[in-house]
């Protein structure tokens, strides 16, 4: 993080200290940081070593654990079986940009809220964020399962042109005890 104006140093025995307030703080403060958008840096107080991405995780585990959790169990898992596979960059990549378009969304939604309403009480942005989301519900819903499903189709279609390729530039090479599919000689 480039340009950081807050910088928070993690002690050993598990303290965290905003240089910028000069006073020890919790997660729950940290969380608050993230909530206003401030941008910090969190470094191992000894080697320098850059914590931030260690203590956002760890913020997302109690909030996981704390109510009702964004994760089920289910997407937890997929979640896991990209780390080590050939699909763990774009997925990442994947995942940011659909939160960075649906914070824009979002985003956009409270600017026109107080332009009509002219307040910026970010409590009754919610409310209308909310009311929207109940009235818009289905449409979203529908809406978010086609670009799903234009997603899937794109994946596959992907998943379809890289094994054609393979297919193609190992075609020359001759492997032992290997009949290629579709070649007849593998019927019995």
């Amino acid at each position: 993080m480039a340009g950081q104006n807050r910088l928070i140093k993690k002690y050993p025995n598990r303290r965290l200290y905003d240089t910028k307030t000069s006073s020890y703080i919790t997660l729950a403060d940290v969380k608050d940081l993230v909530l206003h958008h401030e941008e910090f840096q969190v470094v191992d107080a000894k080697s320098g070593e850059d914590l931030t991405r260690s203590i956002l995780l760890q913020i997302i585990l109690e909030e996981e654990a704390a109510g009702t959790p964004m994760f089920s169990s289910e997407i937890l898992s997929h979640m896991i079986r990209f780390y080590g596979n050939a699909m763990q960059g774009m997925m990442g990549k994947y995942l940011e940009n659909n939160i960075k378009a649906f914070t824009e969304m979002q985003a956009r939604f409270n600017e026109q809220a107080r332009s009509l309403y002219g307040n910026d009480n970010s409590a009754a942005n919610q409310e209308l964020w909310s009311q929207f989301l109940n009235f818009q519900g289905p449409a979203m819903q529908s809406m978010m399962g086609a670009y799903v499903d234009q997603s899937r189709k794109m994946f596959q279609q992907m998943q379809d042109n890289m094994q054609e390729q393979t297919r193609k530039m190992f075609s020359g090479f001759q492997f032992p005890n290997f009949t290629p599919p579709g070649s007849g000689d593998d019927k019995k």
